[in-house]
């Protein structure tokens, strides 16, 4: 009999896959939302989260702080990116790199803050699933077969 895993139980990819696809995602997110509004907007904002809970729920268990503390560090380099390259999508034209790079955290706080916090909550659900599933395997006995007779 083949066990079934719940959403929380499923994710098995290791932590630097987890961060390549995360970059990877958030810069092709980037490019798009670059692409329809010449802008960093809300298309971003909202890739943004739903980027940091799915790499959560990637995520294997032994690499969950890889993944806690990844949205902040991904935002910060999507930005500082876009300082060095196109500093006027995510402020003035005229700001240097770190200037543009505040910028767009500040402009971007929201978004920031709700990822990280939906990525937080769901490692902490995924590491409650995880230790109820295994405590309920250790304190469970062991089959029996009986007979009549």
């Amino acid at each position: 009999m083949s066990q079934s895993h719940t959403l929380w139980e499923e994710g098995h990819e290791p932590g630097r896959q987890v961060v390549a696809l995360g970059l990877a995602l958030a810069l092709t997110a980037t490019v798009l939302d670059l692409a329809l509004s010449g802008r960093v907007s809300l298309f971003f904002d909202v890739c943004f989260v739903l980027l940091c809970v799915g790499l959560a729920l990637a995520v294997r268990p032994a690499d969950f702080f890889t993944v806690g503390v990844l949205p902040p560090l991904l935002m910060v380099v999507v930005f500082t990116l876009l300082g060095i390259t196109r500093p006027d999508v995510i402020a003035d034209a005229e700001d240097g790199v770190i200037q543009a790079v505040v910028a767009g955290l500040a402009h971007h706080s929201g978004s920031l803050v709700v990822g990280y916090v939906l990525c937080l909550v769901t490692l902490a659900i995924r590491h409650r699933v995880l230790g109820q599933a295994a405590s309920n395997r250790a304190g469970s006995p062991a089959p029996t077969r009986t007979t009549s007779g």
